[in-house]
């Protein structure tokens, strides 16, 4: 079942353009907000820059882009740009790349900085689970390749997890009817510091269409 529900279809080559064009500014912004964070620069140099910072944005803002999803022609994945955690072009995103392997698992090892500070040095709890919801999701749905959305998701917070280089990983573990249901875990240097179990649901509409 693929997600090609009236979707744009996007060419190898415009995907590829628009990557390099927008991935580098993603980046920039991400760069500019870890600097925000924790600037103690004297107060006219931060009125400079919030200065420049406001006509960067009226200047990106003089056109803006339609929220329609498209599909990558090569691939059959949306292509989600704005997504909070794997979007190239949303600068909240960390952004994780997701690895598919032959027996249906997926990982990911990524970094998180200042952005995601809960507890100081600790990653917020909140964006834990937003990254293992994505994670047991592309599994669940083969890579976004399937409508499925989360119906529930259970998180067990082992210990507290740090700032810094991290690694996502999910595989499913059995599929009912419309449900799949995958499990996970959120791991530092030291082994896992959150494991989650989610069952995912085709939608009515999916499963009519089907």
């Amino acid at each position: 079942m693929s997600m090609d529900f009236g979707y744009d279809v996007v060419t190898a080559e415009e995907y590829e353009r628009q990557r390099l064009l927008y991935g580098p500014l993603a980046d920039s912004v991400r760069k500019l907000i870890a600097a925000g964070l924790r600037t103690d620069v004297d107060e006219d140099t931060v009125r400079n820059a919030q200065a420049s910072i406001e006509a960067v944005t009226e200047m990106l803002e003089r056109r803006q882009r339609s929220a329609n999803v498209m599909l990558h022609e090569v691939t059959g994945r949306p292509v989600v740009w704005s997504n909070p955690v794997i979007g190239l072009r949303n600068a909240i995103a960390p952004p994780m790349e997701i690895h598919h392997e032959d027996d249906g698992r997926c990982w990911s090892e990524f970094a998180l900085g200042a952005a995601y500070e809960g507890p100081p040095g600790w990653v917020h709890g909140g964006i834990c689970a937003l990254v293992l919801d994505h994670i047991l999701g592309e599994a669940a749905s083969g890579g976004l390749t399937q409508p499925k959305f989360t119906g529930t998701i259970t998180m067990r917070y082992l210990r507290g997890t740090p700032l810094g280089p991290l690694r996502a990983e999910a595989l499913i573990d059995r599929t009912e009817g419309a449900k799949t249901y995958a499990r996970g875990s959120l791991s530092d240097a030291d082994g896992a510091t959150v494991e989650a179990e989610g069952v995912f649901i085709v939608p009515a509409w999916a499963r009519d269409a089907g």
